[in-house]
């Protein structure tokens, strides 16, 4: 009982700035979850010293994008599919999976490389030999989660969710964008 206090507490502090500053609080929790999944990422591949450049992508990207788009996506879902309509969640699933995922992919990886310093066409050539592999891993691996998070979880918190799904998922890409680097590294 003692530690839930101090949890129960930053649990409402969390709430209450996601209620009054929902896309600032999206934001910053994003920042913090990518580059603790960029972290997390690096310690698990063994890196003797961190590539500091990555994390801060990866953090600038959360901060920037990885909040925000999902949330103004989220919230045009739930105007473009109402409630009263048929099959509500699988038209949203549809939508995120076939349409936002494919273009958040692409999106992701390719800033994701400009933020670490590479120019425009090392960035879209890495893109063009992760793309695939990491949005059809996606199809595979998070639709389930998606339908969950869809179906289960309030609009207020689908973000949130996704983006602590996206911790483990941006260890995956981490290490996707590793092993090209390996592949591709000059002998």
């Amino acid at each position: 009982m003692v530690f839930s206090k101090p949890l129960i507490e930053a649990l409402g502090f969390y709430f209450g700035q996601l209620y009054e500053h929902p896309l600032r609080t999206k934001a910053v929790s994003c920042c913090i979850i990518a580059t603790a999944g960029n972290y997390t990422s690096q310690k698990l591949a063994g890196n003797k010293l961190l590539n500091y450049h990555s994390l801060l992508a990866y953090g600038i990207f959360g901060l920037l994008f990885g909040g925000t788009i999902p949330h103004y996506f989220y919230t045009f879902l739930e105007c473009a599919v109402p409630e009263e309509a048929s099959f509500v969640i699988a038209k949203k699933l549809v939508l995120e999976r076939l349409i936002y995922s494919p273009l958040y992919q692409a999106f992701t990886l390719y800033i994701i490389a400009r933020l670490e310093g590479k120019d425009h066409k090392t960035a879209v050539k890495q893109l063009q030999s992760l793309y695939w592999t990491v949005l059809t891993s996606s199809w595979k691996y998070l639709t389930v989660i998606q339908l969950l998070n869809l179906s289960v979880v309030p609009p207020m918190l689908r973000v949130l969710i996704i983006n602590l799904v996206g911790f483990f998922w941006t260890i995956y890409i981490a290490n996707k964008r590793r092993q090209q680097q390996i592949k591709t590294k000059p002998k």
